[in-house]
């Protein structure tokens, strides 16, 4: 596509109560929380290069374009992936916080540390290593 590449703003996550989703993902991630707007419809957190936001399920504006179909289970094809130095004690961490155990800190065979816990949603979340890029 040339110069007309596209770039990952924003992983948005659909969730019943924005604020208390924010604050899990605080307590239980270290996730930092972005000012939020007044409307209470949208919350960003901190991750870097790549936002993580979440909207309320039945947020106005995606009615107005065909809406987004949504069970209420939290069962969907997301996983949230985070990265962390490590791995065992955000694990711990996350679980202390609340986050369902799915899968204790496994070393695997690509270099890389990984775990897996559900958020307050039944949202699946990954817990790895950093991986190094070869030089």
């Amino acid at each position: 596509m040339g110069g007309n590449r596209a770039q990952l703003a924003y992983v948005i996550v659909y969730v019943p109560d924005v604020d208390k989703a924010a604050e899990f993902y605080s307590k239980a991630f270290g996730l930092e929380i972005r000012p939020q707007n007044k409307t209470r419809s949208w919350v960003e957190m901190e991750t870097g290069a790549t936002t993580l936001a979440f909207t309320p399920v039945k947020q106005h504006e995606t009615d107005l374009i065909g809406g987004v179909p949504s069970s209420g289970s939290g069962h969907n094809n997301i996983e949230i992936n985070l990265d962390f130095p490590d791995v065992d004690a955000a694990y711990q961490h996350a679980v202390s916080q609340g986050a369902t155990p799915v899968a204790e800190p496994e070393d695997k065979t690509w270099a890389q540390k990984v775990s897996y816990v559900k958020d307050i949603y039944g949202n699946r979340v990954r817990l790895g290593s950093f991986v190094a890029m070869p030089s």
